[in-house]
């Protein structure tokens, strides 16, 4: 707690040395209603830039101003939104006053998105897209991504560890399990125009967030990276020259303690700056009864700064940097339940605790206590820094992104989920670093014909240097037959050598790998517009893809000894395994779209997108080849070929309201899953090709305003993933030890896909003055849904997390300016649920489960200035 008041003060303290404003040419402003009532709260836009601002109580405003002449957008809920265009500035002779009247758009349909390089509403464009604001974020409590998925029922995140992060749209984008290094995630993460290459930034706390845009279905064409199920992209607050100040803290149970700050200002005529920090922690939600604490903690601090420079009036530079260290105690699973497998019954996790006289603390998962041996950590730092060019060039912008990112990953797992020293040590640090560059261009090329083109590289070094290491009770949990040669002869080693003291205690593996991975591309779209109502755009990508790879894992420890029996017992646990892999693609892909607008209420399209996932690696140990395969043969993943077809609708079905609707089908051949195998030594599964996957659904999204007081919003999401083709599947936990080692699971269901998912939400509003501030008191209720769903590769009866839903509810004041107060709560009726099940190291039968957090409440206090 201490780390937060002191980062906290520090940055208080620096921003109030520097943070002096000096004078600059602004437009100022003033909105009203039609009966010339001041509105607060208005959004003012300057198109063709992501200058934003709002009004205050007295409808007035200032936003920065660029050359003449230039674009206004002001959007506000329950109005039409306007475009004023100035020639001339304001003076106190003419001053500037913006009329604006109810219209027949809602909140939502008045969202400015940027996902195609330009300022448009996202109700206009052709793409299946949601839109939270960090406003919106904020008030239900979206601190991450983990908690988006909540308000957008179409994402999907599993963590059971940062590393273990997988974020999908639609059920695509990461295999569903643990995480592999060595292949790209199929949902695009971009922070004001960076791309971070790995899930793990999933985790971080959101910091100034002004709004996160999520598409859904491949974007080869608009973003520099290919993604093939989807993109996050999220927008920050940008440095203003108009001074101001949001602070931020909530407080709840389980000792919950959050602290924001961002203060921006004009350090120079030409340069502004802002700065922004994060701390949030959390007392354990588990408790640990061999250690007498609580675990599974919350420890994450952030900090960002950006620099604003206006070089000239048609050239803006942005540098920005950020790191952010999380140090929480925890990430521990909790046994969830023991499946019999096919093995001998001596073999049977129950059989085995009951030999080492051994039980578990408690048989509900959701007493949620464990009694783990090996420590939890999670520790994580992330960071790094942009340079942001922006130059305007005849009717378009030319933009250069060039950014340099890290991430070191330090852990500690209990893998046997028990308080018995099987696994002493399971962890695997890893260093990643990432350098990349991007340049394009988006603009209108004649009156009929706009676009953008663009160019991606990035540059990726994966560095793992892991440890796995066997306790004293790990015989008991691997014994099982195997065979020494003696003198030329195959024979049995007897069951009773696996006791022989010291033998496998302190045994385990070290391993070090690497990842040398290089992408660079070409891509554009168009957007052609036939007739006012009818555009066609087409888009193109040419992609190559080098990827370089080492694995070396070597034994060390236990009983030394010549013995060739107990040296045979050693080998059955752990083995050597070296290998590499060196594979580059060039790779052609492309998407069309056709979309029109038969009237201001109704936007169509359609389209069709050929994408593909690039070639992948394996670098967390292999299992023993089947005959006629090598270490070589397994170690590179094919890369995915994907068909997607979507036809989508976006509707004003009547006055303030929207209702869209979206039907899709995406065929994958090649699927890059993840296979979870019974060997110790495949420290965290392996990658592997489904030969043909297909999944298919729809999509409702709907918000509407009833009145000045109430207003709603839902979202329904319906999701068939199927395997058309999977011949090698591994088999499920059930069926670990049976005579075959692989399964046909073909038509059986994709992992982590519900057929149904939904949220739903409601808020009441009335103005209303507190402390002399206006602004608005509210009650509001979220909820979100989703059926039942498999939680692994290969789908097993006991690894189905069963469908939940869960009620979060707030209620306050919120002002412009000045103090707001939200009272709020999460999973209000304490529902008890699994977000994740995993089978424990070598599949003895046992497996655990991530679990929901139970009922949180708080508050959360903000002064804006």
């Amino acid at each position: 707690m201490k780390n937060i008041y002191l980062k906290t003060s520090s940055t208080l303290l620096l921003l109030l040395v520097f943070s002096t404003s000096f004078a600059q040419v602004i437009l100022e402003g003033k909105v009203k209603d039609e009966q010339d009532t001041p509105i607060v709260g208005v959004n003012i836009v300057l198109k063709g830039t992501t200058n934003t601002t709002t009004t205050l109580p007295d409808g007035s405003f200032s936003i920065e101003a660029k050359s003449l002449p230039f674009t206004l957008i002001v959007q506000y809920a329950g109005y039409n939104t306007k475009e004023i265009k100035i020639t001339e500035l304001p003076t106190n002779v003419k001053p500037l006053e913006i009329i604006i009247s109810y219209g027949e758009e809602k909140v939502l349909s008045e969202v400015v998105v940027t996902s195609r390089r330009r300022i448009e509403k996202a109700q206009d464009i052709p793409i299946a897209v949601s839109v939270v604001t960090g406003k919106q974020a904020e008030q239900a409590g979206a601190f991450n991504v983990n908690r988006v998925k909540e308000l957008i029922p179409s994402v999907q995140l599993y963590s059971s560890n940062p590393r273990n992060t997988g974020i999908n749209i639609r059920g695509l984008g990461s295999p569903y399990g643990l995480t592999n290094d060595g292949i790209d995630p199929g949902v695009g993460f971009y922070v004001d125009g960076v791309y971070y290459s790995r899930p793990a930034a999933t985790t971080l706390d959101f910091v100034d967030i002004d709004r996160i845009e999520v598409l859904r279905g491949p974007q080869g064409s608009l973003f520099g990276k290919n993604t093939t199920s989807g993109a996050f992209n999220i927008t920050t607050r940008k440095p203003s020259f108009t001074s101001g100040a949001d602070f931020e803290v909530s407080y709840g149970n389980y000792g919950f303690l959050q602290a924001k700050t961002s203060i921006t200002g004009g350090l120079s005529k030409k340069l502004a700056g802002r700065i922004s920090f994060s701390g949030t922690q959390r007392d354990g939600l588990i408790d640990n009864v061999a250690t007498g604490r609580a675990t599974n903690t919350l420890n994450n601090q952030g900090i960002r700064g950006q620099l604003l420079y206006n070089a000239t009036e048609n050239t803006n530079i942005l540098f920005a940097a950020d790191i952010t260290t999380q140090r929480p105690d925890g990430y521990a699973q909790v046994i969830a339940g023991v499946a019999p497998t096919k093995r001998a019954a001596y073999r049977q996790f129950d059989a085995i605790i009951a030999d080492l006289n051994y039980q578990l603390p408690s048989r509900n998962a959701f007493d949620r206590k464990i009694d783990h041996d090996t420590p939890w950590r999670s520790g994580q730092d992330l960071g790094g820094a942009s340079l942001n060019v922006d130059t305007k060039i005849g009717k378009g912008t030319l933009t250069s992104t060039t950014a340099w990112r890290f991430w070191n990953w330090d852990p500690s797992n209990d893998r046997d989920f028990t308080g018995l020293q099987v696994l002493a040590k399971s962890q695997n640090p890893a260093r990643h670093t990432q350098l990349t560059q991007e340049i394009r261009y988006a603009g209108q090329v004649t009156s009929k014909l706009s676009g953008v083109v663009g160019a991606f590289f990035i540059d990726q070094t994966v560095k793992i240097r892991g440890t796995e290491e066997s306790g004293n009770a790990q015989w008991r949990f691997s014994q099982s037959p195997v065979n020494y040669n003696n003198n030329g002869v195959t024979t049995p080693v007897p069951l009773a050598r696996w006791a022989e003291p010291g033998l496998l205690e302190g045994y385990g593996i070290r391993t070090i790998a690497d990842i040398h991975a290089v992408s660079a591309a070409l891509f554009g779209q168009l957007d052609w517009q036939i007739t006012d109502r009818l555009h066609i755009l087409p888009g193109l990508r040419y992609n190559y893809d080098k990827k370089e790879s080492n694995y070396d894992r070597q034994t060390y420890g236990g009983l030394q000894t010549n013995d060739p029996q107990l040296l045979a017992i050693k080998r059955a646990v752990y083995t050597n395994q070296t290998f590499s892999a060196n594979k580059d693609k060039f790779d052609f892909s492309g998407n069309i779209t056709v979309n029109y607008k038969a009237t201001d209420k109704i936007n169509g399209y359609a389209t069709y997108a050929k994408s593909y996932k690039p070639v992948g690696v394996n670098v967390a140990g292999l299992p023993t080849p089947a005959a006629g395969q090598t270490l070589a043969d397994l170690a590179v993943i094919r890369p995915e070929d994907v068909n997607h077809y979507e036809i989508g609708v976006k509707t004003s079905p009547f006055k303030r309201a929207i209702l869209n609707l979206t039907l899709y089908n995406t065929d994958i051949k090649d699927f890059q899953t993840n296979v979870q195998a019974a060997e110790l030594g495949v420290n965290r599964g392996y990658l592997a090709n489904a030969d043909k996957v297909r999944v298919r659904g729809a999509e409702v999204d709907a918000s509407f305003v009833i009145n000045e007081h109430f207003a709603f919003n839902g979202a329904l999401s319906y999701t068939d993933g199927k395997y058309v083709k999977f011949t090698n599947a591994p088999l499920p936990l059930e069926e670990t030890g049976a005579p075959v080692s692989f399964k046909d699971v073909s038509g059986s269901t994709l992992p982590g896909v519900s057929k149904w998912a939904g949220s739903l939400g409601g808020e009441y509003t009335k103005s209303a003055k507190f402390f002399s501030n206006l602004g608005k008191f509210f009650v509001a209720i979220d909820s979100y849904a989703r059926s039942e769903f498999s939680s692994s590769p290969s789908a097993s009866k006991y690894l189905v997390v069963q469908g939940y839903a869960i009620f979060n509810g707030r209620f306050g004041f919120r002002a412009t300016e000045g103090l707001s107060v939200n009272f709020w709560g999460r999973n209000l009726l304490n529902k008890d649920y699994f977000e994740q099940l995993l089978p424990a190291g070598g599949n003895a039968g046992h497996y655990a489960g991530v679990l929901g957090d139970q009922r949180t409440y708080g508050i959360t206090l903000k002064y804006s200035l």
